[in-house]
């Protein structure tokens, strides 16, 4: 099989309603095959990371690798609100364990489709596809311009590369990265659980500057001094990656993660940070990380997934 998957635009189907003529339309009915051959008008590019490999050599529970399809099957029924276009790129996969290869697979692709002048938001698949989508930004980049990367996550991912990456490794590794490249590494880390990271990745954060929230700081009572944080963040940068683990929301409200959070940040903490961060003009990239179709219930985590999307696109 390829190791990147074509487009497969059949799972663009859902309801129709032609009694409301244009105003009823849904994602399925404007999202285009991205054409690889051609030009098109820049616009959102939704890459596919169809990777666990990352999940497994952290000991986690896999299933992330069906993300992908599970978050463009839910996608495709919801509500169209966009004036840009919508392009389906594909899959990368990681079918041999080749997760190095993989990356570079994602990075390319992300690259191509930022030198195009369009969006690219990178549907994960293990928070692996982390390194792999900064990979592709930095690509691009060429050194023009600090990045700040933006993690809402309950875990650092700040673990050591010893002899392989994994889930838990990406951010050390952009941190290497940028030591070898002398480019700053400027990581912002928001509602980190102090019970799911040790005390030697608290004072990895800390020697790497990373500024980080706990979770329990992250609710919209603190939504003033987080968007003052934010500010003062974005404002040290020239361009931004988001990253959104889905294990940094509730379990009751993302069940469907490798590791389901004890307390969560609410959704109506996230959104209005992610809208601010739409609404820098700095935002170049995007990915959603650690949806297991396997362990949701009744598509509860897909559903959530997808309303994220729509936030990011909007």
């Amino acid at each position: 099989m390829d190791k990147f998957n074509p487009v497969d635009m059949l799972v663009w189907q859902g309801r129709q309603d032609p009694e409301d003529g244009e105003l009823a339309l849904r994602w399925h009915d404007k999202v285009q095959p991205w054409p690889q051959a051609g030009s098109a008008a820049p616009g959102v590019a939704l890459v596919g990371f169809a990777c666990d490999e990352g999940v497994r050599r952290n000991k986690g529970r896999v299933g992330a690798a069906g993300a992908p399809l599970a978050v463009r099957k839910l996608l495709a029924n919801s509500a169209w609100h966009l004036s840009r276009p919508v392009y389906d790129c594909g899959d990368v996969n990681c079918e041999d364990g080749d997760l190095d290869a993989a990356h570079g697979r994602l990075a390319e692709r992300v690259a191509r489709l930022l030198d195009e002048g369009h969006f690219p938001l990178v549907l994960g698949g293990g928070h692996e596809v982390a390194f792999g989508s900064w990979s592709g930004l930095n690509l691009h980049l060429a050194g023009r311009g600090r990045v700040g990367i933006i993690n809402f996550d309950a875990h650092f991912d700040l673990r050591m590369k010893l002899e392989q990456a994994s889930s838990g490794t990406p951010f050390f590794q952009i941190a290497e990265q940028c030591a070898a490249q002398s480019t700053p590494f400027t990581y912002a880390c928001l509602g980190v659980a102090e019970t799911a990271n040790t005390r030697a990745l608290f004072a990895r954060a800390e020697a790497l500057g990373v500024w980080h929230v706990l979770d329990e700081a992250m609710t919209p009572a603190e939504l003033p001094a987080l968007l003052s944080g934010l500010d003062a963040f974005i404002a040290r940068c020239d361009h931004l990656y988001l990253t959104i683990d889905l294990d940094v929301l509730p379990a009751a409200v993302m069940p469907g993660v490798s590791a389901p959070a004890a307390r969560g940040v609410e959704l109506a903490a996230i959104e209005p940070l992610i809208a601010h961060i739409r609404a820098s003009g700095k935002l170049r990239l995007a990915d959603l990380a650690e949806y297991n179709p396997s362990l949701d219930q009744d598509n509860r985590s897909a559903r959530v997934a997808a309303r994220l999307v729509h936030q990011l696109t909007k």
